[in-house]
């Protein structure tokens, strides 16, 4: 493992492999409705009869949302507001619904998304945990979605690599059943007070209908602080590439308030700073030390420091990859555009 350069010691990647950025493609504060005044962020896209499908969270007026947008060609995109609404009270998302992840599967749309009961006072709304996961589906990826709480894909569990987040991820079938990379994090004291550390873990079924199995050790070590995936399968190679969004920490010398985010779980002086890429050729096996920087404040053009959720979709024989920032020196949760990045095909893993 490469020496960390992070103050508190987490790990960082030894490797990169440089993304090159277009820059903002989707500026926040535009949706209908005011569905998106406060911010755009943690973008989810696929392709669906020729027509580029975005899911994104909005940060609105009364609640973080999932909203939807279409494009052409992944620059020009038509906003449609939100897809799904909060719980009643009471409920697992009745605070907010938000990212997002959608599929077709058994000639439906199956939505898995991130619900919480909990979030920070108005007007940011910033969603606080537990963060679960919640299913909805439709005959159309545009909806009207239904919720399925009868459904329940898996629960936090006290003690576990996933006590505190538990919430969905990039669904691939391999082996005769469905993998999930699904976002997983502990809220405890590590010997330096009370904070966060994070991770993925990979849950398993059969049927997007019934409960999964999640794995009892996560995919990379907690150190890696990492969250949200997505994934592509290089076929020239064999390899799998899983794309993640790593959290960072500021530096002694950044710490003032002109520089904390907005109170959310754990150290406020965290904030998104970088998307990872890990790559094997078993997506049930992953070596920690094979992970790369992709994009950061050094290759990105517009957020110098904060980058946050990649979501990735091929177009003309190359890797687009839809991800999240906050302008210029800003580390804020609010406030964020989505940008767009590329890769050259076929992807290989750095030397």
């Amino acid at each position: 493992m490469t020496q960390s350069h992070y103050r508190d010691g987490r790990n960082s990647a030894k490797f990169r492999m440089e993304a090159s950025d277009q820059g903002v493609v989707f500026e926040y504060g535009q949706g209908p409705g005011g569905c998106d005044h406060l911010g755009a962020r943690e973008a989810w896209v696929f392709e669906h009869e020729g027509l580029y499908h975005m899911t994104y969270d909005g940060a609105g007026r009364h609640a973080w949302l999932v909203c939807l947008a279409t494009s052409t060609d992944l620059v020009q995109w038509e906003r449609h507001g939100p897809i799904i609404a909060c719980g009643e009270p009471g409920s697992p998302d009745s605070a907010t619904a938000s990212y997002g992840t959608v599929s077709k599967h058994g000639g439906k749309w199956h939505m898995f998304y991130l619900g919480s009961p909990n979030v920070t006072p108005a007007p940011n709304f910033i969603p606080s945990f537990p963060y679960l996961t919640l299913k909805a589906e439709a005959d159309s990826p545009r909806g009207p979605w239904r919720k399925r709480y009868d459904i329940t894909p898996w629960q936090p569990q006290p003690g576990s690599y996933y006590q505190d987040t538990a919430s969905p991820g990039r669904i691939i079938e391999h082996g005769g059943e469905f993998l999930q990379f699904f976002s997983a994090s502990v809220k405890k004291d590590f010997g330096r007070g009370c904070e966060i550390k994070r991770t993925l873990g990979i849950a398993r079924t059969r049927d997007l209908d019934e409960p999964w199995t999640l794995d009892p050790e996560p995919l990379a070590p907690l150190d890696d602080q990492i969250e949200n995936s997505d994934l592509y399968y290089e076929p020239s190679n064999g390899y799998w590439f899983l794309f993640t969004n790593h959290v960072g920490i500021l530096s002694e010398a950044d710490i003032n308030p002109a520089n904390m985010p907005e109170a959310i779980e754990g150290n406020p002086e965290e904030f998104t700073d970088a998307i990872w890429v890990y790559w094997s050729k078993d997506p049930n096996h992953w070596n920690p030390d094979h992970k790369a920087v992709v994009l950061d404040g050094k290759n990105c053009t517009w957020a110098k420091r904060c980058i946050g959720l990649p979501g990735i979709i091929v177009r003309d024989g190359r890797l687009a990859i839809l991800y999240d920032g906050a302008p210029g020196e800003s580390v804020s949760h609010m406030r964020r555009s989505i940008g767009l990045a590329w890769l050259n095909l076929p992807l290989v893993p750095p030397a």
